[in-house]
């Protein structure tokens, strides 16, 4: 019997309660994106009736670490991927669903590199919060630290 590796998608599922929680759809994840996608859904709306921030940023910091398990996924058995800070800009009103597009801000073998030099990298990944016309509602930065392993 042959085990086969567990999707990124299943991975967050797995390890990240919020990814259900939310009912995360995992649209790509891959070491240059990772798009996740927020059903409209009225139980996480906010006074308004869109998408509550907090759910938002649960989108988003799910994207990235999506984009995060797709990257460096390969040096799980020697760091621990943890966010170290994160700043949201909420830009339009968001309605219906939303897909979140996260993107690395620095080449994976820079950060490896760091690592293998016994540093702690960290580096940022942006995220763009969309609605389904393709409108900009939100933006949110993180930086991610790999810390090795003790």
């Amino acid at each position: 019997m042959s085990q086969t590796m567990p999707s990124i998608g299943e991975m967050l599922a797995a390890t990240v309660p919020m990814v259900r929680t939310l009912n995360l759809e995992i649209v790509e994840a891959t070491a240059e994106s990772a798009v996740l996608r927020l059903p409209d859904q009225p139980d996480f709306h906010n006074h308004v009736g869109g998408p509550h921030a907090g759910a938002m940023f649960t989108l988003a910091e799910s994207a990235s670490g999506a984009i995060v398990l797709a990257a460096f996924g390969d040096q799980l058995a020697r760091a621990v991927p943890l966010a170290v800070r994160s700043e949201i800009a909420f830009k339009k009103l968001a309605m219906g669903p939303v897909t979140a597009t996260a993107r690395l801000g620095r080449p994976v073998a820079d950060v490896i590199a760091e690592l293998d030099a016994g540093e702690r990298p960290e580096f940022p990944v942006n995220i763009e919060i969309t609605r389904e016309d393709g409108a900009v509602t939100g933006e949110m930065s993180i930086t991610w630290t790999l810390r090795p392993q003790s």
